[in-house]
């Protein structure tokens, strides 16, 4: 027997004898994308500090190579100490399902598996986005785990708004332990990407998502969830945190100034990529547009278009020509037409779910969707009159999947969990040239 087989032996024995004691056990597991698309960063929860905490994975179940370490963030939040743990798996195989297990000598948990993305920037990828999902009244959820059961993304963007609240004990426990928890299944297998919402404010900036998470931009061992970016395939992905303005007045200015000094620099070489990576993807919490009786023309100036010393998202994403941006908020579904400053070059509001797939090829200003209608325990927020860029309304519980096909179209949906079926179907397209996109698909 070589000293492999010895080593995962005698972890298997190890293994039998805490589980049976029942020590520490991990939980919460989930992943998300590292610095490049072949690492992974693995993270979890125990309730007890854990000693050396440790990743097994490997390409086959018996989970051979160990990953001895990686970072334990403790943080104490009304008396309850977590520890959360973090490892990343790095120079993965493209392609290739690994299976994983986390924890300690003192209690491991159950087997995962995920699978990397190919290799290059020309294949297509599906991305399920939504906000606003909460463990009570999580309207999705089940659908949630009968679409990632059917393959139907590969990726999951979370707009914000998470558990209602991460930091909340309404749920006869805690609502983000118990929402982790519950969703482990899907948020171990599939890469978990999310931003800040205003929930995600617990009064102690943003202990509760900040220790959590980890995102890509991890320098020096020290990271920040607020803002990031990452490419997967033909697409440049970037989050960006709305509460920096939301809460300017609890924690200043500093915050959107080092944001937007990020972002522009970002944005700026992203946009020289192009040849690359056509498409920009960004993602927000508080939409700029919306048609809720909630909303106004212009629902968030500030954030927008700023205020004296105060630089607005809106200037940054239009000069770096970006197509899409995916916010939450309002619980509803909108998708927009290219709108910048209030302009749309759509129609008038009231062509709702048309098929106007030609305003966005080669579209000169973003398009917003709203995806902010996964489900929590407060209504439904109806639509008041169109804003004239509206071009799609939906008020039923559902989430977006986004399918990047290649250098030239994007696919969107709207996926109605009232109606199990789409409410919205549309194509986005790039570059001058004969194209004839596929049929409507699921």
């Amino acid at each position: 027997m070589n000293r492999l087989k010895m080593n995962y032996s005698f972890l298997t024995f190890l293994v039998f004898i805490s589980q049976a004691f029942g020590d520490i056990k991990p939980q919460q597991v989930h992943i998300s994308l590292g610095e490049d698309p072949f690492s992974m960063v693995i993270t979890w929860v125990t309730f007890e500090y854990a000693p050396t905490p440790i990743i097994l994975y490997g390409p086959t179940i018996a989970t051979t190579l160990r990953y001895p370490y990686g970072h334990t963030n403790n943080f104490t939040y009304n008396n309850v100490t977590r520890y959360v743990h973090t490892g990343t798996l790095s120079n993965l195989e493209p392609n290739t399902k690994y299976y994983y297990k986390v924890g300690t000598i003192e209690g491991w948990s159950g087997l995962f598996n995920f699978t990397t993305f190919p290799a290059g920037n020309d294949f297509k990828f599906r991305v399920c986005c939504f906000g606003d999902l909460a463990y009570r009244h999580g309207n999705i959820i089940l659908d949630l785990f009968d679409a990632a059961r059917n393959g139907w993304f590969d990726m999951i963007i979370h707009v914000g708004d998470i558990a209602y609240d991460l930091h909340s004990d309404d749920c006869d426990g805690n609502c983000g332990d118990k929402f982790m928890t519950e969703l482990e299944p899907i948020f171990s297998h599939i890469p978990y990407m999310v931003i800040a919402g205003n929930h995600e404010n617990d009064h102690h900036n943003f202990s509760h998502f900040h220790n959590r998470f980890r995102m890509p931009g991890e320098v020096g061992g020290h990271h920040n969830n607020q803002y990031y970016s990452f490419n997967l395939g033909a697409a440049h992905f970037f989050g960006v945190s709305t509460e920096h303005y939301g809460y300017m007045d609890e924690y200043g200015k500093a915050p959107i100034l080092s944001q937007y000094s990020w972002l522009t620099s970002d944005l700026q070489e992203a946009n020289k990529n192009r040849a690359t990576r056509p498409w920009i993807i960004g993602y927000q919490h508080r939409p700029f547009y919306c048609s809720n009786t909630e909303c106004h023309e212009d629902d968030e100036p500030l954030i927008r278009k700023g205020d004296h010393d105060i630089p607005g998202l809106e200037p940054v994403y239009i000069s770096n020509k970006i197509d899409l941006v995916f916010c939450g908020h309002m619980h509803s579904y909108e998708r927009f037409y290219p709108i910048a400053n209030l302009v749309s070059n759509g129609g008038n509001g009231y062509d709702s779910c048309k098929d106007t797939s030609s305003v966005y090829h080669n579209a000169a200003a973003p398009a917003y969707i709203v995806t902010g209608s996964a489900g929590c325990h407060t209504p439904k927020t109806s639509f008041g009159s169109p804003h004239l860029g509206s071009a799609c309304r939906s008020d039923d519980w559902g989430y977006t999947i986004m399918s990047v096909y290649n250098h030239t179209h994007i696919h969107l949906y709207q996926w109605s969990v009232d109606q199990q079926r789409n409410v919205d179907n549309i194509w986005i397209t790039k570059f001058i040239g004969n194209f004839t996109a596929p049929g409507p698909t699921t």
